[in-house]
Order: structure tokens, then C-alpha cells, then sequence
């Protein structure tokens, strides 16, 4: 058999679609997904599940403790200032922005983006394309 890496994985299925009614009836509320890979080496297909094999309590940090807050502070984003917004591309540069001419924005801290009132202007990171 050969190693999942080398496999395609060509449909991943929720509970309940089209293809997981006989995996859902068997694990039931476990099953979290079904997975057909394919070994194009070896002619076989390969139908793989996750399972959910605990549960237990889990609670995140304080939002409020500094390391959180730092870290708030200086992620970056990318923000969109068109190019005859040349005011407004002087102040991202003084605050220390970098443009991405690939993505077409300007990557800032957040602190800054707020600093300089351009929160409607982030772009999502789904939107942006990968490096």
C-alpha cells in the first residue's frame, strides 16, 4: 500500500453527503470526514475517515494578558492605498509599511492600520494571494 502522501486525494465528504450515509450509520456522531485517495501506481482507490477519539474541556488565555495583546498589536496586514493617495502612502511609509508589489498592498502592523484609521481597507488574508 502506499503511503497517504502519495496518494491523491481526489473528494473530501462531510457527514451525511452523498457517499459517508454507510461510514455515518457505523461511527456516527465521530465521524468528522471521508476521504477517497486515489494510487495512481497501483490502480486502487482508498476510502480513509477521521474520527473524533476524544473530547475534553479546553479554554483559551485571557484575552486581555499582554502577550495576547502585543502580538494583536503588531500582526500584519495588508492594506489597500491606491496609488494617487500619495498623502496617504507617505504616512504608511513613515510608520514603517512595505509594499507587496505582488499582492498589490501595502503589509503594516495593526496598531499602525488603526493609528492611521484604514481598518476598511485590510484585505482578508483569503483574498490575497499566496506568496
Amino acid at each position: 500500500m502506499a503511503r497517504p502522501v502519495d496518494m491523491l486525494a481526489k473528494a473530501t465528504l462531510r457527514p451525511g453527503q452523498k457517499g459517508t450515509k454507510r461510514l455515518l450509520e457505523k461511527y456516527g456522531d465521530r465521524l468528522v470526514c471521508v476521504r477517497y485517495r486515489y494510487d495512481s501506481l497501483n490502480g486502487k482507490r482508498y476510502t480513509t475517515v477521521e474520527l473524533l477519539e476524544t473530547e475534553s474541556k479546553w479554554t483559551t488565555k485571557n484575552a486581555s494578558s499582554k502577550g495576547e495583546i502585543k502580538n494583536a498589536e503588531t500582526r500584519k496586514l495588508g492594506v489597500r492605498i491606491d496609488y494617487w493617495e500619495t498623502a496617504l502612502r507617505q504616512k504608511a511609509k513613515e510608520v514603517g509599511a512595505i509594499w507587496r508589489p505582488r499582492h498589490k498592498l501595502w503589509e503594516m502592523a495593526y496598531k499602525d492600520v488603526v493609528e492611521l484609521g484604514l481598518e476598511n481597507r485590510v484585505i482578508p488574508h483569503d483574498r490575497q494571494e499566496s506568496i
